[in-house]
């Protein structure tokens, strides 16, 4: 690329958002999305009326793509997205989930996923859902979720409850072995494109591109490891890579950067993905994932945080049953 073309595309991407095509589609969505999981309490609780205002402010600034699901705060994060989106429906891309409903519940039978999209649609005060994901596919069998699960939710798709259907989860193997089997529009895959790792880019990306499948990048941060805060103590990571990212932190205290940002704008600035979703819950998270998005990286600074991040590049842990794992 040229210099005066990624000059010219950080003089666009700091006065306005981007919006990319997701797959084969018509929807168009912002490169940053708005993960609603923090409205259901997911990392604590948090104050009703602050999200609203975020879900306000985040539309005004013209992030249009809003995730959520049944299973953030136990359909809590559903009803207050579905509140904070009224006289607003029509500004946004809406995505939800069907198959997961709690810690240990998921149930992914034709039969919970037409139950499923009508709960969704009475919480979300909507009649149709935009992107429409089986959640964490990983925990149900691949049989099923292909030979079940999709049918019925493209079923839902041709009664115009849906307009497009995809999968989310953890391992890429299982989610590229139901893409391949069952066509879907667009896949989820979280914590496998930051600055711990980047397998999405040379295992997932390929296969997605060739199939011209949409792809959404979720938890920049890791899960929430990746900041100033301690890691939460249910991560899942192994205790090498908290030992990494406690120095990563230190680096970053003593240059007064925010390890955060860094981070996050890490995720912003890699243009294979159709949008990189970011949890947020208050006009303050808004405007700081706003200026992480419009600001320019220091790539030096990065390259040094990815050198101290190098020993544990790449680790993972298991997710799901021990079919699916990667």
């Amino acid at each position: 690329m040229s210099d005066s073309k990624i000059l010219n595309d950080k003089m666009n991407r700091s006065s306005r958002l981007e919006y990319r095509q997701v797959g084969q589609t018509d929807l168009q969505i912002s490169a940053i999305g708005f993960g609603a999981s923090p409205l259901g309490n997911a990392f604590g609780p948090i104050d009703a009326e602050e999200g609203t205002r975020a879900v306000h402010l985040a539309i005004d600034e013209g992030i249009n793509f809003f995730d959520v699901s049944p299973y953030y705060g136990l359909t809590l994060a559903e009803e207050r997205l579905g509140q904070a989106l009224l006289g607003k429906r029509d500004r946004v891309v809406l995505t939800t989930k069907c198959g997961r409903y709690g810690v240990e519940q998921f149930d992914f039978s034709a039969s919970r996923i037409r139950l499923s999209i009508e709960e969704s649609l009475r919480r979300l005060r909507t009649d149709y859902i935009d992107l429409w994901l089986a959640h964490d596919v990983e925990f149900g069998h691949a049989e099923q979720i292909v030979n079940e699960t999709i049918p019925a939710m493209r079923s839902l798709q041709r009664q115009g409850k849906v307009r497009y259907v995809g999968i989310s989860g953890y391992p890429l193997k299982v989610l590229m072995h139901i893409a391949e089997k069952a066509p879907v529009d667009c896949i989820l895959s979280y914590c496998h494109y930051n600055l711990l790792i980047d397998d999405m880019d040379t295992v997932l990306m390929p296969f997605a591109e060739k199939l011209a499948i949409g792809v959404i990048n979720a938890s920049p941060l890791h899960m929430g490891m990746l900041t100033e805060r301690e890691a939460p103590e249910w991560h899942p990571a192994p205790l090498k890579v908290r030992l990494a990212v406690k120095e990563a932190q230190s680096f970053c205290r003593m240059r007064g950067v925010d390890l955060a940002e860094i981070a996050l704008q890490f995720c912003l600035d890699y243009p294979r993905v159709t949008t990189t979703l970011v949890g947020m819950a208050s006009p303050e998270e808004v405007g700081r994932n706003l200026r992480a998005y419009r600001n320019s990286p220091d790539r030096d600074l990065m390259r040094q945080i990815k050198t101290i991040l190098a020993p544990v590049s790449n680790m993972q842990w298991p997710s799901g049953t021990l079919e699916n794992c990667d």
